[in-house]
């Protein structure tokens, strides 16, 4: 059994896993920030970038304390300015799952197109992949550009038998590529799913199946798989 970390600040006092796994990751942002961190390490001011909503000090009190809880931890380098990363540990990896059955339910019970007070990160969707879209009888890497007016965001995913991992990066040799701007993707991701923005590039079908389960389906349908 692993370590039980220290007991949180303002605990739910119930002798049930539900509850001692609330403690951990029921406050909010945590889970936002596991989410965040599934594609690798990060500064502190990334995160803040990727998580536009959370004040500075609300952030560092929450890394401080997934830190303390064996959720993360912190590398510090000899830098000018300096610089400290942060990184999911094994125990918060095993949350990737967690996050995955929330989105299906999310999916199914709270999506639409985006309401105006919200922030808009194409990225957010696609960090929730590793451990999480399982496509069977598909794999290969699918390249994926998001162009906003003053930027471009690469994304690289690798899909084999055993799941997706996704990665902030410009694909190589992608076995198909998907790009189109901020708009584009909206669309393509809400319930309606209008596609016909997005320019798609290499193996078409394999697009489209990361397509379906960026925007729930395939989600979905890998979930139901596994069931039966």
């Amino acid at each position: 059994m692993a370590n039980v970390p220290p007991p949180k600040r303002h605990p739910y006092d119930q002798w049930s896993p539900d509850a001692r796994a609330l403690d951990l990751v029921g406050d909010k942002w945590t889970l936002l920030i596991v989410r965040d961190l599934s594609p690798g390490p990060r500064r502190f001011i990334e995160l803040q970038r990727v998580l536009p909503g959370i004040s500075t000090e609300q952030l560092r009190s929450r890394l401080n304390r997934m830190v303390a809880d064996g959720l993360l931890t912190r590398k510090r380098y000899r830098e000018v300015p300096p610089r400290v990363d942060y990184e999911l540990t094994e125990r918060a990896r095993e949350l990737m799952p967690v996050l995955g059955a929330l989105a299906r339910w999310g999916y199914e019970w709270a999506w639409s197109a985006p309401r105006s007070e919200e922030t808009i990160d194409i990225g957010a969707i696609f960090r929730l992949a590793p451990g999480n879209l399982t496509l069977p009888g598909v794999s290969g890497s699918v390249g994926v550009i998001v162009q906003t007016p003053d930027r471009r965001f690469p994304y690289t995913f690798t899909i084999t038998p055993q799941g997706t991992s996704m990665g902030e990066r410009e694909a190589e040799r992608p076995d198909a590529t998907i790009s189109g701007t901020l708009q584009a993707w909206i669309a393509a991701l809400s319930p309606g799913q209008q596609r016909g923005q997005l320019y798609i590039l290499g193996n078409v079908q394999l697009a489209n199946a990361l397509l379906d389960a960026l925007a729930g389906a395939g989600i979905a349908g890998a979930a139901a798989a596994e069931v039966a």
